[in-house]
């Protein structure tokens, strides 16, 4: 029988690049053959936090990384199949020697996908080797050198692949063993989301540093403005076309060169940020499914269905509220104020639990990354119990970033004949003024679902009042000291 031929595999999963990629250089410096692949895992994909979106810019990214393996004569196999049953299929072709990845933090259904495959190589002396993904340390107990390690790890040298044909498993190979398989196609039909591919990230990324900047910190906070002025690199960081090692230092090299050095800091100190939440969510998972501080765990938040379809359909009566979370379904962005302000809507003022939003939302981000999410839906909800309980108001958010209802009126087009006062608080309108601009309020734009001024009162009261229980007590000083960065000396 011919002997079968050794291989290495490298494994994408959220680190869609070439450039930058620690696990990739290593699989490649290995003395053998690598197959890059990517595996479409139907379990996974049909979990409720995954959306066509998200799909369609896997598909791209994988499109573009194949252009740019074109004159080394390979690509990336990529197929539709649940991971165990692949590698036993591509066994039976080849003798897999190891296995590099990078490390992934995602949902409770990768974690036991990856426990499953930890045992699966051990049982057939596979070396899987994971490689650390950005600045987010496995295994940490707690964050007293994090920041310094994160610091040093941001200016290492970029890591560049293999330009070397040899390296990699040429595409004879892979037709070898691809008919095998059910091939993920990789087409996509025209969307109205920002492409996916290093290709895309790397013109966004530029638009940003040579024009855009100097925008940041004026529009950051404003829902049309900031569709301009932010980086918009958060899908491209999400789904890994780019690093942030790479990004970071982009803007370190743009603050020695540019006048926008207040802008650049804002930046960094942001790529920073989206660091600690994914390690908060790596040390801490269970923040998927319940509050982070365990005093807020008997909080009772009786599930109103009305309440929440009004909330996932943007008929709220709150315009600002309406809007983003019809821009967000429409457009898969908007700023991080607004994301704050909906999530704060729907666990404060509707006082649902934040469970019965976050798969919905979810899948309405393009640059859903569950570490950020599931951070960020904690601590808008209240359940850190360290964090002051933001409670937002719509209508003065409004006024305060969408004073003109610029961005109320193009997402709620059935209050773009109105003035701007009535189009931000349209239930300020007179009978006289409903027959002068032919509108009818609780018809054409429904009633508001609650009276904000009584649930942030009765929402203030009850957060803050769980947090004098015991448990909520010493969970905050055990989250205070597992998660809090320490101060710079």
């Amino acid at each position: 029988m011919e002997e079968k031929k050794e291989i290495t595999i490298f494994w994408f999963k959220r680190d869609l690049r070439m450039e930058d990629n620690e696990a990739l250089a290593a699989a490649l410096a290995s003395p053998l053959p690598t197959l890059l692949i990517y595996i479409y895992e139907p379990l996974i994909w049909a979990d409720k936090h995954y959306d066509n979106r998200h799909r369609n810019f896997v598909r791209e990214s994988l499109l573009d990384l194949n252009r740019s393996l074109n004159h080394l004569n390979t690509k990336i196999l990529s197929v539709t199949h649940e991971v165990i049953p692949f590698f036993t299929a591509i066994q039976e072709k080849f003798q897999i020697a190891e296995v590099y990845s990078t490390e992934e933090t995602g949902l409770q259904i990768t974690y036991e996908r990856d426990i499953e495959f930890v045992k699966y190589c051990k049982d057939r002396d596979i070396l899987w080797k994971e490689f650390q993904n950005n600045g987010v340390i496995r295994g940490l107990r707690n964050r007293d050198t994090w920041r310094k390690s994160w610091y040093d790890y941001m200016n290492t040298p970029i890591i560049s692949p293999s330009l070397n044909e040899d390296d990699y498993l040429s595409l004879g190979n892979i037709k070898i063993v691809e008919k095998t398989f059910q091939k993920l196609t990789l087409s996509v039909n025209k969307h109205n989301f920002q492409k996916g591919g290093r290709t895309e990230a790397l013109v966004w990324q530029h638009s940003f540093f040579n024009e855009r900047i100097k925008y940041y910190s004026q529009y950051i906070s404003k829902p049309e403005m900031a569709r301009y002025g932010c980086s918009r690199l958060s899908p491209y960081l999400a789904w890994g076309n780019l690093s942030i090692r790479e990004v970071f230092q982009r803007a370190k090299r743009f603050k020695t060169e540019s006048t926008h050095k207040k802008q650049a800091n804002a930046f960094m100190s942001r790529l920073r940020w989206q660091s600690h939440f994914i390690q908060k969510f790596e040390q801490e998972p269970r923040m998927e499914f319940e509050a982070i501080n365990r005093g807020f765990l008997d909080l009772e938040q009786p599930i109103n269905v009305d309440f929440i379809t009004a909330w996932k359909e943007g008929r709220t009566g709150y315009p600002l509220v309406d809007a983003s979370l019809r821009c967000v379904a429409q457009t898969g962005y908007i700023n991080f104020r607004m994301r704050s302000m909906v999530t704060s809507f729907l666990t404060h003022h509707l006082f649902q639990h934040f469970t019965t939003g976050s798969k919905w939302l979810a899948r309405q981000f393009l640059d859903f990354e569950p570490g950020i999410h599931y951070g960020q839906m904690q601590m808008q909800a209240g359940f850190t119990g360290t964090n002051t309980v933001r409670i937002y108001n719509p209508v003065k958010n409004a006024l305060e970033h969408d004073s003109e209802a610029v961005f109320i009126k193009k997402y709620v087009p059935e209050l773009a004949e109105l003035p701007t006062q009535l189009a931000i608080e349209p239930w300020s309108i007179t009978a006289m003024e409903e027959e002068l601009y032919g509108f009818k309020y609780g018809v054409d734009y429904p009633l508001r679902i609650v009276n904000i001024q009584k649930t942030r009162k009765t929402a203030s009261q009850k957060l803050y009042g769980q947090r004098k229980n015991k448990l909520a007590i010493s969970e905050k000083e055990r989250i205070l000291k597992t998660h809090t960065l320490t101060r710079k000396k």
